[in-house]
Parts: C-alpha cells; structure tokens; sequence
C-alpha cells in the first residue's frame, strides 16, 4: 500500500515499476494518486523513463495529467505521443484548457493539433479561442449537463448518469426550451430531495443568476463568490446556453489576477518568478524603476532648498527617514485596501466618500498615535521639547497625507478606466516621500528660530 509512502518514496516505486516493465503494478500505484501527484512525478522522472510512463497511462489518465501540466510540458507529452495519440488525448481535455494551450501556438502548430482531433472538439475549442480575451466565453467549458422542463426526476437522473463522464460538473442541470435559451437550473440535491415522477418544471430555479460571454472573467469570479456558486452558466446575446464556468477555473482567474495586481503594486509591470533570467527580470523592473529614479530626485531638490534650515538645526536630519518612511507605508498600506475593495465591491459615489472618510479617519488615528509617540522619543533622545512638536506635528500631518493619497489615487484611475493596480506602491511611496519632506521642513523653518 502507498498511502504511508512519502512523495519520493512513490517515486522510486514507480521508476522501479517502469525499469522491470511491471505495468499492471504501475497502474496499481496510480490509481491511488491525485492527478496533480502523478503529473508532479512525471515532472521529476529521469528523462530515459518519461516515454514508458507516458505509454503505460490510458488516454483518460493523459489527459487528466496534461491538465495538471505547464505549457512547455504540455507540449513536450504531445511530442512524445505523436499526433494519434495525442489526438485522442486533445479530445478528453476540457476544452478551456485545451484552449488556453493552443491559443499560444504559432497557427501552423495550432492547425496541426486542430486537424488530427474529432470535428465537433475540434470546433467547440475553436468557438472558445474566438472569445474575447479574460472573458466568461475564454475560461468556459461546453462540457455540461442540460434537461428539458418536461423531464421527470428519473428521466434527469438517468441522463446525468449517462452523461456524468462527459461533462466537467454535474452539480447542476441546466434547464433550455426547445431553442437551448435558458429557463431554469436544478441542483443535484434538489433531485435527490424530489420524488422520483415529480416533473422538472415543478422544482426548478426559474430566476437563474448567468454570465454572457463577453462578460470580464472578474466579474465572474465575483458572481461566483457572491453566490457561493460551484458554476455559472454562460449565455450568448440570445440567452443560448453555450457553456459553464466552473468553480476550479474561477479559483484559477483569481491566483492570476491577484498575481498580475501584485507585480503592478511592485512595479515589476509583467511575470516574474523563480525561472525568469536575470536580464530579462532586470529589463522588466527597470522602466518603473528609471521614472521613480527621477522623481526622486525631486525629493533631493527640496532637501537642497532647506539647506541653510539643515546647517542651523543638524538633529532634523536624524528623522527624515522616519518621516519619508512612515508616510509611504501608510500610502501602501491604504492602496492595498482600496485596490483589494476594488475588486471585492460594487463601487458607486456613497462607497467613495464613506472609503475616503473612513481612511482620513484611520489617517488622524494613526497620526496622532504617533505624532505624541515620536515628540516622547524626540524630546528624550535630543533633550528639545520644541523639536519633538515638529517632529510629532510633521509626522501627523504627513500621515493623513500618505493615507488619502493611498486611497485616492487608485479611486481616479478606477474611475478613468485604468487598472488601478498600476498605481504601484513604489510610486505612491515616491509622491508620499515629496509631500512628506515639504511638510517636514516647511514646519521645521516655521519653528526654525525656537530650534535655536
């Protein structure tokens, strides 16, 4: 038995089972595994056995891997099967995957996997790449179940269990009328719950909540969690039903997005991870990076401008850190939130201002807090009772100020169409650092005469 072996103890049972060409003893192993394991160990095979193990598995069992697989992987199992049985295994994914991988394939390539595959798979995953780009209609699958309103229970039971390989998700039964427009959805617990004549009319959901599929694969991530749905239908301009979006490919969007929010919040612009080359990391970081450079240098002209405030008073300058610091972490901090409530709310003039109010009162609380908490340390630490008002004063007022900038800068892009997530925390920071430094030294040469 495996279920007390380790990860790598499983795989050397495997390797041993492909060296001796014990195939009944494989499929045994595997049987056991999640699809996600047995793509993990054939990731992690010594090259020399990938073919036997890609040979030893069904088509059933290949597709499930290569749905587990990345891109480059994917396409290194194709090769390996040639076109006839990578066919056949093209034809058992879910067409939304099998979308995904081919819609990055040169044409040539994509025709070439189109063309050995049967003509309605081949079709369906045509129709999904035609799908405006993070639509519902790019991320659905046509795999689902549907029934007439005419049906009994017992005619909707037999054809869920005949179509239960088939399709993706059977924890709902579309309802269509004779033009397939949708009319209603059962669950599969209202089934169980219904005696086994009861008509389907008679049980359905006639107000379905649905997608079109033009409609951003957020908002349907949105609906999703909003409903505590397992899957949404998918309709076209004429209520058709085309497909579902299901609960595995919602989780999917949501990784990706909160990823692609945050290299914008890091000002990284596209994808980097642990496999990206050193240059080509580099270039991606570099653009953001060379404008916050010259806005910088703004913040080092103000601190020039105060120069003869610095020469009379020195200790000022042992808190311009602190200062520019705190100011941009609250700036960050607030940008988080609004960019997270973005996504997690419907956004309209009373959010707005009830957001904005809420952060100047988080801003006055949190400056405050630390305003009579840095004047305690600054009076101690440089025996000046008016030097800790300056500090402390400069410090409340540079915190309100990084708190609605955080919160408001977001909340004008969101409403001139902009990823609000480009409003990357390095760049707040950087604005946050010029009011910050003007604050604090214009205090500071307001009490300039005290200090002395």
């Amino acid at each position: 038995m495996i279920k007390d072996m380790t990860q790598d103890e499983i795989s050397l049972q495997i390797i041993k089972t492909l060296k001796e060409n014990k195939k009944t003893d494989f499929i045994s192993i595997l049987e056991e595994l999640q699809p996600y394991d047995v793509a993990k160990i054939y990731v992690d095979l010594p090259e020399k056995h990938k073919i036997r193990f890609l040979l030893f598995l069904n088509f059933d069992v290949l597709a499930d891997l290569m749905e587990e697989l990345e891109k480059e992987e994917q396409l290194e199992v194709l090769n390996k099967l040639g076109i006839e049985k990578s066919s056949k295994v093209l034809d058992l994914m879910d067409n939304d995957d099998l979308a995904l991988l081919l819609d990055e394939l040169s044409p040539e390539k994509k025709d070439y996997f189109l063309s050995g595959m049967k003509s309605e798979e081949s079709k369906a995953v045509t129709d999904i790449m035609n799908y405006p780009p993070e639509t519902a209609g790019r991320i659905m699958t046509n795999r689902f179940v549907w029934i007439r309103n005419y049906y009994t229970v017992r005619e909707a039971v037999d054809k869920l269990k005949l179509f239960a390989e088939f399709a993706e998700a059977i924890n709902y039964l579309y309802v269509v009328d004779e033009g397939r427009r949708l009319v209603g959805v059962v669950s599969y617990r209202d089934l169980l719950l219904a005696a086994p004549n009861e008509v389907i009319h008679n049980i359905m959901y006639e107000r379905v909540i649905s997608v079109t599929v033009t409609t951003d694969q957020e908002l349907v991530a949105r609906m999703t969690e909003r409903y505590d749905f397992l899957a949404i239908p998918v309709v076209d301009e004429n209520n058709i039903l085309v497909g579902i979006v299901t609960v595995d490919d919602v989780i999917d969007v949501v990784i990706k997005e909160a990823n692609e929010d945050i290299e914008k919040l890091s000002a990284t612009g596209k994808s980097i991870d642990f496999e990206t080359k050193t240059l080509v990391a580099a270039a991606r970081r570099l653009p953001w990076l060379i404008l916050l450079l010259f806005i910088g240098l703004i913040s080092g002209q103000i601190i020039s401008g105060f120069e003869d405030t610095l020469k009379q008073v020195v200790a000022i300058a042992f808190f311009m850190p602190m200062i520019a610091g705190m100011t941009g972490n609250t700036g960050t901090q607030s940008l988080a939130v609004v960019v997270r409530g973005l996504i997690s709310y419907d956004i309209d003039k009373g959010v707005i201002v009830r957001l904005i109010t809420r952060e100047l009162g988080v801003g006055i609380t949190i400056g405050i807090t630390c305003a009579l908490l840095i004047s305690i340390i600054a009076y101690i630490w440089q025996g000046s009772f008016i030097l800790g008002i300056v500090v402390g004063c400069s410090l409340f007022f540079t915190l309100i100020i990084g708190t609605l900038a955080g919160t408001i800068i977001p909340l004008i892009l969101y409403r001139l169409k902009i990823d609000p997530a480009v409003a990357s925390g390095p760049l707040i920071t950087t604005i946050n650092d010029i009011f910050s430094l003007l604050t604090y030294f214009g205090i500071a040469t307001l009490f300039l005469n005290y200090l002395l």
